[in-house]
C-alpha cells in the first residue's frame, strides 16, 4: 500500500492493489488508514518503552490505557488479575484506579519479579492493594495462589500481558475465564503483534502465534463470552480483538 499525504490538497491518495483513489484528509477513513501506519511505526521505534506510571516502566500506549479505564471503572472490579508484572507500573496503575474508586486490589503474577520491581510495589503508598504471586501464570499452582484472592461474591476482571505466545495466552484463557465475573472482562492484550510480523524487530511467526488468535478462538468455543472492543479508536491500540466480556 501506498500512502501520499497532501495537506495542501487535504487529501490522502491511496494506492492498493493496483487500485487508486482520494480521500478527503480530515476524514475518518483516512484517519483509520494514517493511524495505523504510526501505531506500527511507533511499535518498531518502542514509543512504548516511553511512558511511565508513578515512577515506574508501564510499556503500554495511553489510548490502551484511557480504554482500559473505562472499562475498569464500567465494571468496578473487586479484584483486577494481571498476568505480566515487569517494571509494576500497570499493577500501580489498576491500584491507583481502585484507590479513586475506593474499592479493589490488585493481584500481579509473573514467572519472575525483579526485586527492584517488588520492593517499589512493596514501599509505595498503594502497596497496600498490590498482592504478587512468583511462578508460570498458567501453572496449577499460580492460578489457585491467585483465586483465594477473589473472595465469594466479589467481582473480578483479568488482563493478560505476560507471555504472548498463542498456545500460552490460550492456557491461561483457559485457567483464568472463569475467575471473570458475568458484566466483568479478560483482556489477552497484544494481539497487534499479527499486524507486526514484518516491520522491523517483528517475527513473521507472530501472524498466526499472537494473543489475538487466542482470543478469537476462546470466544469461538466459549458462548458465555463475546468479543466487544471499544468503539473509538479503532487503530491507535495494541490489544485489537483481544476483549472477550462475560455475558451478564
Amino acid at each position: 500500500m501506498k500512502l501520499t499525504l497532501d495537506t495542501d490538497s487535504r487529501t490522502l491518495a491511496v494506492e492498493d492493489k493496483g487500485i487508486a483513489r482520494n480521500l478527503p484528509l480530515y476524514s475518518t477513513e483516512a484517519f483509520e488508514l494514517v493511524s495505523r501506519q504510526w501505531v506500527l511505526i511507533g511499535w518498531a521505534m518502542q514509543y512504548y518503552f516511553t511512558f511511565q506510571w508513578l515512577g515506574r516502566p508501564i510499556l503500554q500506549l495511553p489510548d490502551d490505557l484511557l480504554r482500559l479505564q473505562e472499562a475498569i471503572v464500567s465494571v468496578r472490579p473487586d479484584v483486577i488479575i494481571e498476568t505480566g508484572v515487569h517494571g509494576g507500573g500497570s499493577l500501580l496503575f489498576h491500584a491507583t484506579l481502585c484507590e479513586a474508586l475506593g474499592k479493589g486490589r490488585v493481584v500481579g503474577i509473573d514467572i519472575r519479579i525483579a526485586d527492584d520491581t517488588r520492593e517499589a510495589l512493596t514501599r509505595h503508598a498503594l502497596g497496600r492493594r498490590i498482592q504478587l504471586i512468583e511462578g508460570d501464570s498458567a501453572a496449577p499452582e499460580s492460578v489457585a495462589a491467585a483465586r483465594k484472592f477473589i473472595p465469594e461474591g466479589a467481582s473480578a476482571m483479568v488482563i493478560l500481558d505476560s507471555d504472548h505466545g498463542r498456545a500460552h495466552v490460550a492456557r491461561e484463557l483457559a485457567a483464568y475465564a472463569p475467575m471473570v465475573t458475568p458484566g466483568s472482562c479478560i483482556v489477552a492484550m497484544d494481539g497487534i503483534m499479527r499486524d507486526l510480523a514484518f516491520v522491523p524487530g517483528g517475527d513473521p511467526s507472530w501472524v498466526e502465534d499472537n494473543p489475538a488468535a487466542a482470543a478469537l478462538e476462546f470466544a469461538a468455543a466459549h458462548t458465555e463470552f463475546r468479543m466487544r472492543e471499544p468503539t473509538w479508536p479503532r487503530n491507535i491500540t495494541y490489544w485489537p480483538n483481544t476483549w472477550l466480556w462475560r455475558k451478564a
